[in-house]
């Protein structure tokens, strides 16, 4: 893309889309509420400071508003104002209800394109950002019947220069698609990480790779998601509530069998319920895209010994790469009280002999 960007916001996502436009040549120039967290995107390489003075405003033509989502409307309207000739454009995961509050405080629907890349980390800040962050990534545009040709265009550029792939949905399509495949499974993450936080050291110290999968996302900050749950709470309601409809429906089976009290069937359908919930889940899983977007993969794997000391890892891809295998997974686990961790390699089923044989010939040992 061509032009010069202004980021409002230079938080994980707003000093990320600086870096990924930097790294394309593109024009970047920054701003925040804490001067540090503007000043620690700018050393980053997310772009420059201060912001365009009054007379320079003219020399803008993108605003990325990379906001809370409890401020973002605001913040565009008042970008609006400020940029009289720049396209608008937000980063925040509900988008239903920023076009509302866009519109009903006067803003330029016309130049406004409400947007959402669908990246992000457990960590926030500056400090996190990625110029790779959105690379492959689905970065979603909600244009409204008002919105110009030219205004989308001009976002769909930027999304695509900061290497994502633009999926253009409806405002309220945008909002019922999250609540399924980030809000809801948010929510599953933390209630199931807050199980956890009286165990004892002992049954804590047994979490293995299941459970840090399950609740990684539930490291996020709740503050955040607070806001973007309240901006979406009617789709995220309705979603909880077919959640809650399973989980009642295991809490009743499981609690038949455990009333029986005995090691025979339990209750007459008890088994069934329990396993058809379990299966509907492989079904779900199964629909998550795979790599590049296509169908799931089922991939081989080869887990390695890997020694907890500097350069190993590195080490063993470089290894990998020797072989003339290309690494399409990778999953780390720790060995409790052991020396090294696991790396678990995904590659495609005809390259795991190749890739065993390579390894140990290269002196790595093999689990498995």
């Amino acid at each position: 893309m061509t032009g010069s960007v202004h980021v409002i916001g230079a938080g994980l996502i707003g000093a990320s889309i600086g870096m990924a436009l930097q790294a394309q040549g593109v024009r970047v120039t920054l701003e925040d509420l804490s001067p540090t967290t503007a000043a620690l995107a700018r050393d980053l390489g997310a772009g420059s400071l201060p912001a365009p003075a009054a007379e320079a405003a003219g020399s803008v033509d993108i605003v990325v508003v990379a906001t809370p989502p409890d401020v973002t409307s605001d913040v565009v309207v008042a970008a609006q104002r400020r940029f009289p000739a720049a396209i608008v454009t937000d980063v925040a995961s509900v988008k239903g209800i920023i076009v509302d509050e866009v519109g009903v405080r006067g803003g330029d629907l016309a130049r406004f394109v409400g947007g959402h890349p669908m990246a992000g980390r457990e960590r926030s800040g500056a400090i996190s950002a990625r110029g790779d962050l959105f690379e492959g990534r689905a970065w979603v545009l909600t244009p409204t019947s008002e919105t110009t040709s030219t205004a989308l265009t001009a976002i769909r550029r930027l999304a695509e220069s900061a290497g994502a792939a633009v999926v253009v949905l409806g405002a309220d399509e945008h909002d019922e698609a999250v609540a399924s495949v980030s809000h809801v499974p948010q929510i599953a993450a933390s209630v199931v990480a807050a199980r956890l936080e009286h165990l004892s050291d002992t049954s804590a110290a047994l979490a293995g790779q299941g459970v840090r999968d399950v609740t990684r996302i539930a490291a996020s900050d709740p503050g955040l998601w607070t806001q973007i749950l309240v901006g979406n709470a009617p789709a995220v309601r309705r979603v909880l509530m077919e959640v809650i409809a399973d989980l009642q429906d295991l809490q009743e089976a499981l609690g038949a069998i455990a009333r029986d009290g005995s090691h025979d069937l339990g209750a007459p359908g008890s088994r069934a319920v329990i396993a058809g919930r379990l299966a509907a889940g492989n079904a779900g899983h199964a629909r998550i895209p795979g790599k590049h977007g296509s169908a799931p993969t089922a991939y081989g794997s080869v887990t390695v010994f890997v020694p907890d000391e500097p350069g190993q890892l590195g080490r063993l891809f470089n290894d990998v790469g020797a072989a003339g295998v290309n690494l399409e997974d990778l999953r780390l686990d720790h060995a409790q009280g052991q020396p090294f961790g696991l790396a678990e390699i995904f590659v495609v089923p005809g390259a795991v002999g190749h890739l065993t044989e390579a390894l140990t010939e290269r002196g790595w040992r093999l689990h498995g």
